[in-house]
C-alpha cells in the first residue's frame, strides 16, 4: 500500500515504515498528518480531487537535517563580475507510520 502526498511544492510517494526528507516543517509537534492525493493497495486506486476526503497519512517527526551544499555562481565575462555564494537547505525527516483511507 502506498500514497502520494504533497508538501510544499513537491509530491512524495510514501509507504508505511518509510522515512522521507521533506521541506522544513514549521511545527514542533511530534506527529503530523497529511491529506493524500492518491491511495492504492496494489489493485484499487483512489484518486482525490485534489485530495481524498477523510483519508490521511500519519507520520512521526524524527528531526531536522541540513541538505547538501548548493553553490550559486554568477559570472559576466569581460567586466570582472563574479559572485560565489552557497546555501544548505534545512529538511525535516519523517517516518511514515500509517495510511488511513477513510472508509
Amino acid at each position: 500500500m502506498y500514497a502520494v502526498i504533497r508538501r510544499g511544492s513537491r509530491q512524495y510517494r510514501v509507504s508505511p515504515g518509510e522515512t522521507i526528507l521533506v521541506e522544513r516543517l514549521s511545527t514542533s509537534e511530534e506527529k503530523v498528518e497529511f491529506s493524500p492525493l492518491i491511495i492504492t493497495d496494489g489493485e484499487k486506486v483512489k484518486v482525490g480531487n485534489p485530495e481524498l476526503p477523510g483519508a490521511k497519512v500519519v507520520a512521526r517527526v524524527l528531526g531536522e537535517e541540513k541538505g547538501d551544499k548548493i553553490t550559486v555562481f554568477k559570472y559576466k565575462r569581460k567586466v570582472r563580475y563574479r559572485r560565489k555564494r552557497g546555501h544548505r537547505s534545512i529538511f525535516t525527516r519523517l517516518s511514515v507510520e500509517e495510511i488511513k483511507d477513510g472508509t
